[in-house]
């Protein structure tokens, strides 16, 4: 890529484990009731194969909460369990950006890309997207299909409104192959395909017939998929 052209429009850059940041929005459930723009169920599979491709990448990660104990309740132990002991932000502000906390987060990871993955689209994630864009001249990435809100139009509409405003819509799995890149990068190569079989739904399933069929490679139970998701990369 010229260098100039980068420059000139950083969005020009692709996303690399070493010049983007990671924010999960009140990815909780009492969030998650509300959605009705997508599949719930495929919602939080999104997330978390999201969560552990931030992960296999070492990607700085930012987790909010809002009113867990009054309202929203607790993040998913899916998530919680891909960073566990991470410390998580509480907040009451409906807009991340209001919170010192978060914002001092964000300050501290240097990094000026901000992929997000929140609930509910049209609230957190618009006001944050917004606020984080105008006042702290962040890039953000907004992880459409990791994302919900209250409608289709919801989610819709504010996902337009955040582009008009400068953001760049991703979507979970492009951004776990955009932070790939090359299959010869053997050192993270197992665990992405360990990701791609449990969470890309037709993908994996491609993945391992190729294995199998294509390959030769020996059949695997659901349990040896379990301990091989669990294996950290090399």
């Amino acid at each position: 890529m010229d260098g100039g052209s980068a420059m000139s429009n950083p969005k020009l850059e692709v996303l690399t484990p070493q010049n983007c940041q990671m924010i999960f929005i009140d990815q909780q459930p009492q969030m998650a009731f509300g959605v009705q723009s997508m599949d719930r169920q495929v919602l939080k599979n999104n997330v978390v194969g999201l969560a552990k491709a931030a992960k296999v990448f070492n990607i700085p990660t930012i987790i909010t909460t809002v009113e867990s104990e009054s309202f929203s309740g607790f993040t998913y132990p899916e998530l919680l369990d891909v960073f566990p002991g991470h410390k998580l932000l509480e907040r009451t502000s409906m807009n991340s950006w209001d919170d010192q906390k978060v914002r001092d987060a964000l300050a501290a990871n240097g990094r000026k890309k901000v992929v997000v993955s929140g609930l509910w689209t049209e609230v957190c994630n618009n006001s944050f997207a917004l606020c984080a864009m105008g006042e702290g001249d962040y890039e953000i990435y907004m992880v459409a299909d990791a994302s919900g809100g209250t409608s289709k139009d919801a989610h819709d509409f504010a996902m337009q409104r955040m582009i008009q405003a400068g953001a760049v819509p991703v979507t979970w799995q492009q951004v776990l192959l955009e932070w790939q890149r090359d299959w010869a990068r053997k050192e993270t190569y197992d665990a992405v395909m360990a990701i791609v079989k449990e969470h890309s739904g037709a993908y994996g399933m491609g993945v391992d017939y190729a294995y199998t069929m294509v390959h030769k490679a020996k059949q695997r139970t659901a349990s040896e998929h379990e301990v091989l998701a669990a294996v950290p990369a090399r």
